[in-house]
């Protein structure tokens, strides 16, 4: 096991350094920031001056050395629209972003997995059929249409809830949080849904498709045949079974929903990284662009790192495997 875990450490490594440096490349081939930073009637001085402290007259391996130097100290420099210093920056956005996407996929895994048992143990009901079709349309949907469309019902034609901004929140040092007030709490739901109902489609047909397989395996089949109760065999052998497809699936979708929640925090202004990442596009911020490059690479790679691990921990036949191979 002490084996597998330093292979998929090595890994994680070495994505990240290309992660680093195609966010390195983002800084000599988009844009200019001695133009940004000065504007186009700076002189050449100022230019020239500027140039050498940024370093950027320097040979491209020693400025690549140190960008990852830097990048080691979670120094990504100053944000060229906003003159703040872009770890600030995203301290002060990443707690909107991770809050609103680990509520997501909590409700995403708390429906889905649920729903995915229910459609597969009553696969021939009017209800399961129901619940198939609709999450081919949660599926299929634009996660900004799906958006729209619950800030028109939910805002503006029942006026239930808020369609914008994050509301109260409360302060622990740097971290905030809305989950502990009212306010925050009714802020959160629709941007929450509407990142979740992909989630949870995509869930329940997968724990489906896993619940059937298992149960025409020939060791259900044989818990069949001594009189095991149906309640034993359905949820302590066949939905263990299942899970282990759906632990790499929500793994994966945590990264992904902080990777793509651009979209909701843009539809929602929801005061996240997404919506800063939107901004920096906008306005060409380079900084502000390479570290959320490199910071959703970092998370897609830990996540990785803790699926495979529980990976080991639920399914017994792996760990025989890593053992056998040390």
């Amino acid at each position: 096991m002490f084996s597998f875990v330093i292979k998929r450490l090595l890994q994680a490594i070495l994505v990240m350094l290309i992660v680093t440096l195609i966010a390195f490349l983002l800084f000599q081939f988009v844009g200019d920031p001695v133009t940004q930073m000065l504007g186009q009637e700076a002189t050449e001085a100022d230019r020239l001056a500027l140039t050498h402290e940024l370093g950027l007259d320097q040979p491209i391996w020693k400025q690549f050395g140190a960008f990852i130097a830097n990048t080691l100290h979670g120094d990504f420099g100053m944000s060229l629209r906003q003159g703040a210093p872009v770890v600030d920056l995203f301290k002060e956005k990443m707690p909107a972003t991770l809050e609103l996407a680990f509520f997501s996929a909590m409700v995403a895994t708390l429906i889905g997995i649920p729903l995915g048992v229910f459609v597969a143990l009553k696969r021939n009901s009017i209800w399961a059929s129901w619940l198939m079709g609709l999450s081919l349309v949660g599926i299929s949907l634009p996660t900004f249409f799906i958006g729209i469309l619950l800030i028109l019902v939910f805002s503006v034609w029942l006026g239930w809830l808020p369609s914008y901004g994050r509301g109260e929140t409360v302060a622990f040092g740097w971290w905030t949080t809305g989950l502990l007030t009212g306010d925050g709490l009714k802020h959160i739901i629709l941007p929450a849904v509407t990142l979740a109902i992909f989630q949870i489609a995509l869930v329940m047909r997968l724990v489906r498709s896993e619940m059937l397989e298992v149960m025409r395996t020939d060791y259900i089949r044989f818990a069949r045949a001594r009189g095991v109760p149906k309640r034993k065999i359905f949820f302590r052998h066949a939905l263990k079974n299942t899970l282990l497809p759906v632990i790499t699936i929500t793994g994966l979708q945590i990264g992904g929903i902080i990777a793509f929640s651009i979209v909701t925090e843009t539809v929602f202004q929801w005061p996240g990284m997404g919506l800063l990442f939107i901004q920096a596009v906008q306005f060409a911020d380079i900084p502000v662009m390479a570290a959320y490059l490199c910071l959703i690479s970092l998370i897609f790679v830990v996540i990785n790192l803790i699926v495979d691990l529980l990976y080991l921990a639920v399914d017994p036949r792996l760990k025989s495997d890593a053992a056998n191979k040390e």
